[in-house]
């Protein structure tokens, strides 16, 4: 199996599924398999995705396990998971073997429970076994979760002659060496190991006169936004994990850190469009109403909401129907600057970037938003005093009323996301149809009390 296709990027193609579907249709075994060699297990799982569940059935039975566990991993999730209904608990044993512990607990994970515990018992490999048990007891959104088993690790009592050899029993079952973390008798974390000092080293010297003390870590309670953080911040491609007693239990790789920052990233997008569930474009029609239809519901009282404080100043927008033309301009600018003022907070937030006290944050957008609502008012009374003959007292009001909502607008947007965050909850959905709809409310209700106490009706 390569690693690359001739370093050219994989794109799936009518011709090339259906060549595929021709080998398979003809039960070429021989000619599938060499064609398929040719790809990336990413690429594979790609291809069998766009083939019917009786092809893909038919092609993942003729791959070998070692190809067949790295394709499962890479197979979108509905998929894998009709495979897993026509594969024997054996079966799919044999697959998770060839894969890391990782990996494979999160495998397994998918299956239902009682399946769970068949599959497992089904795994030859004690030690790997026992492995994936242990990483299956920890929740999914902990550095336990994310953590590999496989690791390269010495003592710090051995010497440089004899670590070589260790690592070299250790490597084999690892598929990248990231880092040579030392760890006392009892397995307590206490450096790395760089290998330049490992090799220059004299066959004779210990390894606790070559490790390096300062060693990142997390802990294996700790969130996996937390982990993802702490692996930007400092550029790592792997991170030791330890228990509360500071015993080296695993080790998370830059991979799976990627996989958390994507599976983020879609829940804050679906978030701020207003999707409550994660879901994706193929799930059913039910469950795609069930995520969207609270947030249209919100817009619904928005709505009714915004009708009933129309009618209120239903006097008033007799007198000045023209207010009533400028009503959609009002709401729309609040909507938009909250959604800005609420982005650009939440976007600090998944950076750690956002830091002081709210007052300065809120000062800060405050004038921000004043600055930005100036110079649109300006504008806005040009037009209006133009465009209405010299009407200076409406030409105020309707530019007044714009700067007074811009500056509600923004402070809400960005207090809103602080608050939600202070409280534990996702600030994401600030950005969506929530703040959108009450900054539609608010964006009224000053615009028409201001322009009626200018106006004087």
């Amino acid at each position: 199996m390569k690693e690359t296709n001739n370093k050219i990027q994989f794109q799936v193609s009518d011709t090339l599924i259906e060549n595929v579907k021709q080998l398979i249709n003809s039960r070429e075994q021989r000619q599938i398999l060499a064609f398929l060699d040719r790809f990336h297990y990413a690429d594979i799982a790609e291809i069998l995705d766009e083939l019917s569940f009786e092809e893909a059935i038919y092609s993942i039975k003729l791959l070998d396990s070692e190809t067949t566990s790295g394709v499962l991993k890479e197979l979108d999730d509905d998929l894998r998971e009709k495979i897993f209904q026509n594969l024997s608990a054996k079966e799919i044993a044999e697959e998770v073997e060839e894969l890391d512990t990782d990996d494979a607990a999160d495998i397994i994970a998918e299956l239902p429970e009682e399946r769970q515990e068949t599959v497992i018992e089904k795994i030859e490999d004690q030690e790997h076994k026992a492995d994936i048990q242990e990483l299956l007891a920890y929740h999914e959104d902990t550095a336990g979760g994310l953590m590999a088993k496989e690791l390269v690790k010495v003592y710090e009592t051995w010497t440089v002659a004899g670590c070589l050899r260790k690592i070299r029993g250790q490597a084999k079952d690892v598929k990248r060496v990231h880092s040579i973390y030392v760890v006392t008798k009892h397995d307590v974390l206490i450096g790395r190991l760089s290998l330049k000092d490992l090799i220059v080293a004299k066959s004779e010297q210990k390894i606790s006169d070559i490790y390096l003390s300062n060693v990142d870590y997390v802990n294996v309670e700790d969130h996996a936004e937390d982990v993802a953080k702490i692996m930007q911040k400092y550029d790592l491609e792997a991170i030791p994990v330890i228990n509360k007693n500071r015993q080296l239990l695993g080790r998370i790789t830059i991979d799976d850190i990627v996989d958390v920052i994507k599976e983020e990233a879609d829940k804050d997008y679906q978030l701020a469009a207003g999707i409550t569930q994660d879901v994706e474009a193929d799930d059913s029609i039910i469950d795609l109403t069930k995520a969207r239809l609270p947030w249209l519901f919100l817009g619904l009282i928005g709505g009714i909401g915004a009708f009933i404080i129309m009618e209120g100043f239903q006097t008033s927008l007799s007198e000045f129907s023209i207010l009533f033309l400028f009503t959609p301009l009002i709401a729309a600018m609040a909507g938009n600057v909250g959604v800005q003022s609420s982005a650009i907070i939440v976007q600090g937030l998944a950076n750690d970037d956002v830091k002081g006290s709210i007052n300065k944050r809120l000062l800060k957008e405050m004038l921000l938003a004043a600055l930005n609502g100036i110079i649109l008012s300006v504008f806005l009374f040009l037009f209006v005093y133009i465009w209405k003959s010299q009407n200076t007292s409406l030409a105020i009001a309707i530019s007044v009323s714009l700067i007074v909502v811009i500056i509600i607008a923004g402070l809400i947007g960005t207090f809103i996301p602080l608050f939600l965050n202070k409280r534990g909850i996702d600030p994401a959905i600030a950005t969506g149809p929530f703040i959108t709809t009450s900054n539609d409310i608010f964006g009224i209700v000053i615009y028409l009390i201001i322009a009626k106490t200018i106006l004087g009706i």
